[in-house]
């Protein structure tokens, strides 16, 4: 193969590959598709409620309590408690690109910080994005209807900014 045609090729995987992410994060269009959580979806909230306990309660809590009270004061190694997912969070506060985000990828990645000190490990690789959507989906089915209809608010802001 000719050194053209496999960036012909690359380009064209390269194009899809693209696409296929921002389908996922952003969804095809409208602000209701652009929301990557499904709160309302029993079965996913099921599945987001056992990998929850398995992967996030040791440090979030079991009720999405949270690490400690003092949750904003750094520790003594300088990295943040684990927050509340609860509606005393600020989970609640980032759209659901931004949550995903973090999850896979990481605080400090995902809000681009240098020097930012997490204790929360990355789960690129531990889970899958169905697996992390699942999560996020769960922790948002257990907000208030006043909370999530905010949230649901930040999402087609969220979706309108990035269309401009």
């Amino acid at each position: 193969m000719r050194a053209g045609s496999v960036l012909v090729v690359l380009g064209v995987a390269f194009a899809v590959a693209l696409s296929a992410a921002l389908w996922l994060v952003q969804g095809e269009g409208s602000a209701e598709d652009a929301a990557l959580l499904k709160p309302d979806d029993r079965q996913l909230v099921a599945r987001g409620r056992e990998i929850y306990a398995a992967n996030c309660a040791s440090c979030h809590g079991a009720d999405l309590e949270g690490e400690t009270a003092d949750w904003r004061t750094p520790g003594p190694d300088g990295s943040m408690p684990a927050p509340p997912h609860d509606e005393t969070g600020h989970t609640w506060h980032h759209n659901d690109t931004l949550l995903f985000a973090i999850t896979k990828y990481g605080v400090a990645a995902a809000a681009n910080l240098d020097d930012y000190v997490s204790a929360m490990p990355v789960y690129d690789g531990i889970l899958s994005d169905e697996e992390i959507v699942a999560v996020l989906s769960y922790i948002k089915s257990t907000w208030p209807d006043e909370i999530r209809e905010g949230h649901d608010e930040l999402n087609a802001r969220s979706a309108q900014e990035r269309t401009r």
